[in-house]
């Protein structure tokens, strides 16, 4: 047996436990490239689902209303996120995470595979039935007056097979979450015992390969979907995703995996209940600190858990504020493949068909939608590499390498002006739009009424949202995975991921808000998808001056958890030299 490793541990048979003389990934560049391999195209399929999927939905012969194809995929990252610490805790309860990913992968294919049958009309009859036809509206609805009779009801269309579009988002979900908060701790630990150094780079090529499986889809499944057809652009990702569980399966002769050891979850609830509930821990001794609230469950304080059950559930207690405090980044963050392309389709776009036209090449449009995603995505595969080899070891050797917490805090200040920007775009545009009027605008087969102000101008707000990720989500990773005790890595990472759907729900649900009659920022029955009689740069203008608020209230937490944990390791350290 390996010197230092664990019993259970299963590793390769050609691994070395030697320390790296040239790399940290000496020795592990198989196992993390099979990973890497995997997340990509993971990633291909992901992207291919989700980033058109508005368009899909208020397409022919779904034509959801704009707000509604904009809740669908806020609710499905949601769910996918949601899902995340149940995902963590199986994997650190009871399968392992190996075979938490590979099971995951199985259902997750099983919602994906579904999408190609609602792109095809035949088997998409079979499934939804045959389309419901458009309710009449009443005369005051189709009126130019922007103000309708308070006595008036505008009938809206039930959406169109959603039972069945929403079951298979639903499963893709399940599959997503689940791969998601294991994947990650996963692949870290391949490289966990070549110290943090060999962490952070890890996390830094992790997101690379996410952002490169999105550039290859949104640079290619998303030109399918728009200009060939949904059927081809869906087979894909399901294709890709085969290939990724199989890269995966196939990995496992060369993965360092630890088998499930059980969960702090599993006791978590008890220790909080009996500290909580049942009585108050005893007066220190000489030889201890004085006792926290939840100290009352160790032994030593008179409680019946083991004191280090109690230590990660305190270790669980000091990481939430922080991922409660990312809640608004995340519903900025998922603006980027809801709000922002419903902006895009009403701006000029390059190649689009400017009016109707019975000439099938007048009809055809060239620039997907989408594609605004990938300067996000082309920004991040820059940058990181140039922050990994160049920047970070020169901040390193100087002493200035920022703390995770820190590097959050910078996203955050980012993604707040990226809306910013979404705001001040969408006010101009309106005023566009009242002066000058509307093109129509041909996208596939849906005409949008577009200001004449080019799709270009949404260039800064993707940026600001790229530079963001590089210092918000990876700094996020790296947090989950180093702050979390060994026996709730996956949970955590987990919880990480479902903050993050907190913040789609509630992207969401201020959609759903600002829609009601009494506010209508988003209120337009005319058309099924059109924003120019709404007030979305109001929208806008709330999600900024929310993250503000939020990065003031970070700061203090932040800098309070740094205190903290610089003050226990100088505990350790004490207790140690004694």
């Amino acid at each position: 047996m390996a010197n230092g490793g664990e019993v259970s541990e299963r590793t390769p048979l050609l691994d070395s436990r030697k320390p790296p003389t040239t790399s940290v990934f000496e020795g592990r560049r198989l196992a993390c490239a099979a990973v890497l391999v995997a997340e990509s195209f993971e990633r291909i399929a992901f992207y291919g689902i989700i980033s058109n999927l508005v368009i899909f939905l208020n397409n022919s012969p779904f034509y959801w209303e704009g707000t509604q194809a904009s809740q669908a995929p806020l609710m499905f990252m949601g769910i996918t996120y949601l899902i995340s610490p149940f995902g963590g805790w199986l994997a650190d309860a009871y399968l392992g995470k190996f075979w938490t990913i590979a099971s995951s992968l199985i259902l997750y294919f099983v919602g994906i595979i579904l999408f190609p049958f609602l792109a095809n009309e035949d088997t998409r009859t079979s499934l939804c039935g045959e389309e419901t036809a458009f309710p009449v509206q009443p005369a005051e609805c189709l009126s130019t007056n922007a103000t309708i009779p308070a006595n008036v009801t505008c009938p809206v269309r039930e959406p169109y097979c959603r039972p069945v579009v929403y079951s298979a988002l639903f499963l893709i979900a399940l599959g997503v979450g689940t791969v998601k908060s294991n994947i990650t701790p996963f692949g870290a630990d391949q490289v966990k015992d070549r110290g943090p150094e060999a962490t952070r780079r890890f996390f830094n090529w992790f997101y690379w390969c996410i952002n490169l499986g999105a550039i290859l889809s949104l640079g290619g499944v998303a030109y399918i979907q728009q200009n060939i057809s949904f059927l081809d652009g869906y087979i894909i990702p399901t294709v890709c995703l085969g290939i990724s569980f199989l890269v995966f399966l196939l990995g496992r002769t060369v993965f360092i995996t630890n088998p499930a050891d059980g969960s702090a979850f599993t006791n978590m609830f008890k220790i909080l209940s009996y500290a909580c509930c049942f009585k108050k821990p005893k007066e220190p001794s000489m030889t201890h600190n004085k006792p926290t609230l939840l100290d009352a469950a160790k032994v030593t304080y008179g409680g019946i858990f083991p004191e280090e059950k109690v230590e990660e559930v305190k270790a669980l207690v000091k990481i939430l504020p922080v991922f409660l405090a990312l809640i608004p980044y995340w519903t900025v963050y998922f603006q980027m493949q809801t709000t922002y392309i419903l902006q895009s389709l009403h701006l000029k776009i390059p190649d689009a068909a400017t009016n109707i036209t019975t000439d099938s090449q007048q009809m055809m449009f060239h620039f997907p939608a989408a594609w605004l995603t990938m300067f996000d995505a082309v920004l991040i595969l820059m940058l990181i590499p140039l922050k990994d080899k160049v920047v970070d070891p020169i901040l390193r050797r100087r002493g200035l390498l920022p703390s995770s917490l820190k590097r959050i805090a910078v996203g955050m200040f980012f993604v707040m002006w990226s809306a910013v920007a979404a705001g001040i775009l969408e006010t101009k545009r309106l005023e566009i739009v009242k002066t000058n009027g509307t093109i129509n605008q041909v996208v596939g087969n849906v005409i949008y009424f577009a200001a004449d102000l080019p799709i270009w101008w949404q260039v800064p707000q993707y940026v600001l949202i790229g530079i963001s990720e590089i210092f918000a989500s990876i700094a996020g990773l790296e947090f989950a995975y180093s702050a979390a005790p060994k026996s709730m890595q996956s949970a955590i990472m987990g919880l990480f991921f479902f903050f993050s759907g907190i913040g789609s729900f509630v992207g969401s649900g201020l959609l759903a808000l600002v829609s009601i009659k009494a506010i209508g920022w988003m209120s337009s029955h005319k058309d099924f998808g059109n924003i120019n009689e709404c007030s979305l740069h109001y929208y806008f203008f709330l999600l900024a001056g929310i993250q503000g608020v939020t990065l003031l209230v970070f700061l203090i937490v932040s800098v309070k958890y740094d205190k903290q944990r610089v003050r226990a390791a100088g505990q350790r350290h004490r207790h140690v030299s004694s």
